[in-house]
């Protein structure tokens, strides 16, 4: 079977989400580190122009978004769940809350702290995929409310664990808990002092300790050499859209065979040519074909993303 190859770096908070979900699963994966900053030459041949971070690789198979990722990581590798209560639909459209408000509300209070000690190239970097300044001084001032913010989400955790379960969804873990975790994670990794923001919520630290002990799985560090070595030596999938997932609509339908650009409507906006190869409600699949590496399906989900004839 393909290995497991994800391109993180060992901060990033949406690739500890997915680390999370390989722990949940327990399965084997190459860890591939890349930079925190551009440039990342040995991942934009892979993706095309993409350059947010985490990214999964297959062989020649590519998935963008930590949404996209774990969507995968189910659909290939069923057992056991990250929906062990059923309710698959709703642990994904989490991550509307988890990886915007909440998200939000935890980097406004690092960075409120933090943000005066970070290099200059950090925050030219991070203006570029932003769109936005880096304002120190707009940061300090909205942390009295960001700070409640992150409590409020926090409490909205604990609510749902006041019955007493384990995990958010029951008695075992899944993506829903995956999602929830990150947050706090980034919250108690990169500064400390912000951690009686939330940690004093009933039952809030009992949960955050059962969801370490998940661990990350099996990871072995795979060099960036080696991950486009495995590009090259292998195909894309020729069913690269799962079985069950909901039908694209009849205007991404039209497209498929088609030359398209696709881009994130957040940020990190850089745009992906190529032919749209497949397409469902949740997905879109695009070959390309680099001018090294061969043919290459390039996956991102259809949620936060803009499809356009190229």
């Amino acid at each position: 079977m393909t290995q497991i190859l994800l391109h993180h770096y060992d901060s990033s908070p949406f690739s500890e989400k997915v680390r999370i979900c390989l722990g949940i699963k327990g399965l084997a994966w190459g860890a591939v580190d890349q930079p925190v900053i551009m440039p990342k030459p040995e991942l934009l041949p892979l993706t095309g122009g993409y350059r947010k971070i985490p990214v999964m690789q297959l062989g020649a198979d590519v998935y963008c978004d930590s949404v996209l990722i774990v969507r995968e990581l189910e659909a290939r590798f069923p057992a056991p769940s990250l929906h062990p209560s059923g309710t698959g639909g709703l642990a994904a459209a989490m991550s509307e809350w988890t990886d915007r408000a909440f998200f939000q509300a935890s980097v406004a209070v690092i960075f409120a702290h933090v943000g005066d000690t970070i290099g200059a190239d950090f925050i030219k970097d991070r203006e570029k995929l932003s769109g936005a300044p880096f304002d120190t001084a707009a940061m300090k001032a909205a942390f009295p409310h960001m700070a409640t913010q992150l409590r409020a989400h926090a409490a909205l955790v604990t609510e749902q664990l006041a019955d007493g379960r384990a995990f958010l969804g029951g008695a075992a873990p899944g993506l829903a808990d995956a999602n929830a975790f990150y947050n706090l994670w980034f919250v108690r990794s990169f500064y400390p002092p912000a951690a009686p923001l939330f940690e004093d919520l009933p039952g809030l630290a009992d949960w955050y300790a059962r969801v370490v002990a998940l661990g990350h799985g099996t990871r072995r560090e795979v060099s960036r050499a080696e991950a486009l070595d495995a590009a090259r030596a292998a195909s894309p999938s020729d069913q690269p859209v799962p079985a069950g997932e909901a039908a694209a609509s009849a205007g991404d339908l039209a497209l498929v065979g088609h030359k398209v650009i696709v881009s994130a409507t957040d940020y990190g906006r850089d745009p992906i040519a190529g032919t749209l190869v497949a397409a469902s409600a949740l997905r879109l699949v695009i070959r390309r074909e680099d001018p090294d590496l061969g043919a290459i399906n390039v996956h991102v989900p259809r949620l936060g993303f803009a499809l356009a004839a190229g």
